[in-house]
């Protein structure tokens, strides 16, 4: 069962644990999806991590007599919820094939990571695009999914500098785990490629098309593929 911080008078943390850890964190998804389908009067929001979930809530929908009996009331409903999602591993995620053109000026960094890889350029693209990654979170800007599943072959320290502009779409590695800049934003990790997607439109619902929980692969097509997809705008 999770550890419960209060923060500020409507807002609790369910925290699992610490670590970057696909048991825990689907765990903490299929306790999303609990509470999601429980549809609790005055709960405004939820908010999945890699260890942890916030919840947002009405606190005048929960008590009339503080943040302490708001809490104890959740903790009340929320509990039995939580005891009912013993396996994070029984969920069966949306899977998305994300097309992703690697190398060149889409992923001037593919080089530099098969090197320290010890890979061919070739062969670090496949061993890229083998894993079915689980969006673990969301964050760092609207739209960013951090992804679980990266090979440890490819884990790779962050660059030392980092550029003030990475171009929305690439797709990238940093430390032990490989992401997409769903916007143009500045940014230190190592850029293998892009994808012609647009990650996050705030005129589109919902604005981000990745979502906590979902599966993604990674399928790498040409530079001609890339513009043709990129054209489409889908």
């Amino acid at each position: 069962m999770p550890q419960w911080e209060a923060l500020g008078e409507s807002a609790v943390l369910l925290r699992w644990g610490h670590t970057l850890d696909a048991p825990i964190n689907a765990a903490v998804h299929a306790a999303a999806a609990a509470l999601r389908r429980a549809c609790l009067p005055g709960i405004e929001d939820i908010a999945p991590a890699y260890a942890s979930l916030l919840l947002r809530f009405d606190l005048d929908a929960w008590s009339a007599g503080g943040t302490r009996d708001a809490l104890g009331a959740l903790h009340n409903a929320i509990e039995p919820l939580l005891v009912a999602q013993p396996d994070g591993n029984t969920m069966s995620p949306r899977e998305l094939r994300v097309p992703v053109c690697y190398g060149g000026a889409h992923g001037p960094d593919l080089a530099i990571v098969a090197r320290h890889a010890g890979l061919s350029e070739h062969a670090l693209i496949a061993r890229h695009c083998a894993p079915l990654y689980r969006v673990a979170m969301l964050g760092f800007a609207p739209g960013f999914p951090y992804l679980l599943g990266l090979d440890a072959t490819l884990h790779m320290p962050r660059r030392a500098q980092p550029r003030v502009t990475v171009p929305a779409g690439s797709v990238a590695i940093g430390g032990a785990q490989t992401g997409i800049y769903p916007n143009a934003l500045p940014g230190g990790w190592h850029l293998l490629g892009r994808t012609p997607w647009r990650l996050f439109d705030a005129a589109r619902e919902p604005a981000c098309l990745l979502q906590p929980g979902d599966g993604v692969r990674f399928v790498a097509v040409t530079a001609d593929e890339f513009a043709a997809q990129e054209r489409a705008d889908p």
